[in-house]
């Protein structure tokens, strides 16, 4: 069966607003170190009026996967909910300027299109404080046919567990998609959300709703509450079909049945923010996957899209990504 897109991405629409800080900064305003903070609108406002000089740049996980497979060469779709507000524009025109097909109806008002304050320490560590805003209103009337069926894989973030509509919408999406003989697959996206949601992500492991599962070490080990690593790939090896595991400086591990492949992270030369790392790493590997590459070469490519995002502010890489691929001898 041909396809219009390789990457069907759905997830919180959200503007990044990225900047530094001290520990200290983080003490004072009582934000949890490294997880994705869920938060009010006041608090939203009182966080905004005590940052320093930032970035700001169209965001949220699935979204910066989306524009990273763009950035590799790939047809990436995106789901995703922003209202019809100024930062609702920015994110439409600049996800669109990625070269991703973004087409989900804004809202007419009220909430505001969702932001998060992302506080990167000098450790690289970011700690997220994210207003959902109108990200909460996606729902199952957002899901478009034509993209669940046309794309060779759907990828959604663990975060949109969250928001209660949008489980209907991914359930809706993944029944469209393996109904056309795709594949599904899903990020935990953080070992709180994890925490959250354990129950249900093995169920869609474990159901067949999820056919490949990214993780980092600290998501994998929450998933089964163990503190062993090896113990967790062993029970991920047996839970789902595919599974990709990230260990930042230690590279990654694929499992897929009995196979396993390791992976040796990008060299790079400082860290800087590791917002948009397991993005990235997704990014690259989904797109050397629907491009029928080996596993290997797979995450090789995330890799690459991680190494590169890590070394500067902000969750998408300045340098082309299918650029700097072709260089390495991946593309």
């Amino acid at each position: 069966m041909s396809s219009k897109y390789d990457v069907l991405c759905i997830g919180n629409a959200i503007v990044d607003i990225i900047a530094r800080c001290d520990e200290k900064f983080l003490v004072d305003n009582g934000i949890i170190k490294g997880a994705m903070n869920l938060i009010d609108g006041p608090r939203a406002e009182l966080l905004y009026s005590r940052m320093g000089p930032a970035v700001e740049a169209s965001g949220g996980s699935a979204g910066n996967t989306a524009a990273g497979i763009a950035g590799f060469g790939g047809r990436a779709a995106y789901f995703g909910k922003v209202s019809d507000d100024h930062l609702g524009g920015i994110y439409a025109h600049d996800i669109r300027a990625q070269g991703v097909a973004f087409d989900t109806r804004p809202l007419g008002g009220e909430p505001p299109t969702a932001r998060s304050m992302i506080f990167v320490t000098p450790d690289g560590e970011r700690s997220m404080n994210t207003y959902l805003g109108a990200c909460v209103e996606l729902g199952p009337e957002d899901v478009e046919p034509e993209k669940a069926t046309g794309a060779k894989v759907t990828y959604f973030e663990g975060y949109l567990w969250d928001p209660p509509r949008a489980k209907e919408a991914i359930r809706l999406t993944a029944d469209l998609a393996h109904k056309a003989g795709r594949e599904v697959s899903m990020t935990l996206s953080d070992s709180f959300c994890v925490d959250r949601y354990r129950d249900e992500f093995l169920d869609l492991m474990r159901s067949g709703t999820v056919d490949i599962v990214f993780a980092n070490e600290s998501e994998l080990k929450s998933l089964y509450e163990t503190a062993s690593f090896e113990t967790g790939l062993e029970q991920i090896r047996k839970d789902c079909r595919l599974a990709v595991v990230t260990r930042s400086e230690l590279g990654s591990v694929v499992v897929r049945g009995a196979e396993t492949v390791e992976i040796a992270p990008l060299e790079i030369a400082e860290l800087v923010d590791t917002t948009g790392a397991g993005d990235l790493y997704a990014a690259g590997f989904l797109y050397g996957y629907t491009s029928g590459r080996s596993l290997a070469d797979c995450g090789r490519l995330g890799s690459l899209g991680a190494g590169l995002v890590i070394q500067q502010v902000g969750p998408r890489p300045r340098q082309n990504l299918a650029d700097e691929a072709r260089q390495r001898g991946l593309l």
